[in-house]
């Protein structure tokens, strides 16, 4: 990988908790950042605390609401239009199990279950458009931020219309984050672009955490490892808890079960 000052960081999700915090460090260390999100007023007020704190004005604001597609579609395109290369896509953002809506189900513009359609249809969408700038940009990196909570997907309920719980629909999330992430890693080895997810810090003091365990500093050290250690450029394609590398759910490591993932996203995100 270049050195920071040389590269361009994608950040979704940076106007609060470790995003945010993410881009203050990479900012520190002189990176050029675009920072997305979904309000521009937010927007506009994280690029300026970050400037201040950090003394670099190479901070770009792109605004997008997740649980659309066409808006993921719009992201993307205005990146593609906007940058030559893109050496570092972090998707961070997403739907607590929670927050918003308490218990109820909720859905996407496009009807998607809300916690599949942000915390993984968009990112796959978003990483599947931005993939040809990443590759021209190698050696570049993706990461998910993804989670310890994983549940198996239920291919004959993935939008949980039968039985819904908040938590389920986050965990099914998070585990196709990272099935995803294992099938980038194969894909694009040999395009010298590494794929990984980890589960950042347990609990830490966000919007969507209740009773924080973790710090938000524990969180942008692992995440900020996977961007920027030289000795991970040619590891690709695991998964992390925190700094250590774990083993995900079972489901993850099972091609007929990331086959029928693949092909349901791809028809999904088509239809956007």
């Amino acid at each position: 990988m270049r050195a920071l000052p040389e590269q361009t960081i994608l950040i979704t999700g940076a106007t609060d908790g470790l995003g945010r915090a993410l881009a203050l460090d990479l900012a520190r260390a002189g990176a050029t950042l675009l920072l997305h999100g979904r309000d521009d007023a937010r927007g506009q007020a994280t690029l300026a605390q970050i400037r201040d704190q950090s003394g670099n004005d190479r901070l770009h604001w792109y605004r997008a609401d997740l649980s659309d597609l066409r808006e993921v579609r719009r992201l993307a395109t205005e990146i593609g239009r906007d940058r030559e290369r893109l050496d570092v896509l972090v998707s961070n953002a997403g739907v607590g199990t929670v927050v918003p809506g308490g218990g109820r189900r909720q859905e996407s513009a496009q009807g998607h279950e809300l916690r599949f359609a942000v915390n993984y249809l968009a990112g796959f969408l978003l990483t599947r458009l931005l993939q040809p700038l990443v590759v021209s940009s190698a050696p570049a990196r993706i990461i998910h931020v993804a989670s310890a909570g994983q549940a198996p997907i239920d291919f004959d309920d993935v939008m949980l219309t039968r039985r819904y719980s908040g938590m389920q629909a986050y965990c099914q999330s998070k585990l196709a984050q990272i099935m995803f992430t294992f099938d980038l890693a194969e894909q694009l080895a040999a395009q010298r672009v590494a794929a990984n997810a980890l589960h950042p810090a347990t609990y830490m003091p966000t919007k969507i955490v209740a009773n924080p365990i973790s710090s938000i500093a524990d969180g942008v050290r692992a995440t900020a490892r996977l961007i920027t250690e030289p000795e991970l450029d040619a590891v690709t394609g695991r998964y992390y808890d925190g700094t250590r590398e774990a083993t995900a759910h079972a489901q993850a490591y099972d091609p007929l079960a990331r086959r029928r993932l693949r092909e349901l996203s791809e028809r999904l995100t088509a239809a956007a």
